[in-house]
């Protein structure tokens, strides 16, 4: 018996307990005669660092994406605790959508691309359905190469991210890290984040799965509801 749970995304409560508590301790509680620089650092990324855990440990998917942004919150605090310089910061920034956009790329030359696991999700589309209308309509060629037409475009959108998190990073935090002042400034880069870059990010994303959807409407005759994986 399969007592592993299925994840129902939550996305109000990341947003809380990822953004929104965080960026609100380090710009409110960083001062010495609240948690200070330090407490104040650990206490914010204890947050998000605990919720990936939790999440982790709890659906049981230990996932490339998901053990990269625990390991950011832990290099994020490594350069707060160990006072390095806020250059490594927007490196780090940078260097993690980076190396999920390398990963979707490389991974088009293995058995098991990247892309098929974050647009052909068998938990939202009807998987076996769609690869048999293909074969019906001798167009499973066309869509191998669409999908590596998304491909490309998904790591475009990873490619955004990298930049816009290292412009971002470079322009707001500017004070030696270990300081009140280099706390509020993460607070404002983790709060600005999210409509600077999270959003337009999952805008690119939205335009990529809507590619795929009149992919595969064009190529199989199938319709949305035909599609949409069914959780009987």
């Amino acid at each position: 018996m399969n007592n592993v749970r299925t994840h129902k995304p939550r996305p109000m409560v990341d947003l809380v307990v990822s953004i929104i508590l965080p960026s609100a301790i380090l710009m409110k509680l960083s001062g010495e005669n609240d948690l200070g620089a330090s407490g104040a650092l650990i206490t914010a990324l204890a947050f998000p660092l605990a919720w990936g855990l939790f999440e982790l440990i709890k659906y049981r998917k230990f996932n490339f994406i998901a053990l990269l942004g625990l390991v950011s919150v832990l290099l994020t605090g490594g350069i707060g605790l160990f006072e390095l310089d806020t250059k490594w910061l927007a490196i780090k920034e940078a260097a993690i959508p980076s190396i999920i956009g390398i990963a979707v790329l490389i991974s088009t030359f293995t058995p098991y691309p990247l892309v098929k696991a974050l647009l052909l999700n068998p938990e939202v589309m009807d998987v076996e359905k769609i690869h048999l209308k293909l074969k019906e309509h001798n167009s499973t060629n066309i869509f191998e190469k669409r999908l590596v037409t998304a491909t490309y475009l998904i790591a475009g959108s990873f490619a955004f991210s990298a930049v816009m998190n290292y412009i971002l990073a470079k322009w707001l935090v500017i004070s030696p890290a270990g300081t009140p002042e280099f706390n509020e400034e993460l607070g404002q880069l983790t709060l600005y984040s999210y409509p600077m870059i999270a959003l337009p990010s999952m805008v690119m994303m939205i335009g990529i799965f809507y590619y795929l959807w009149r992919t595969i409407h064009d190529l199989t005759g199938l319709k949305l509801e035909e599609v949409v994986a069914s959780n009987k």
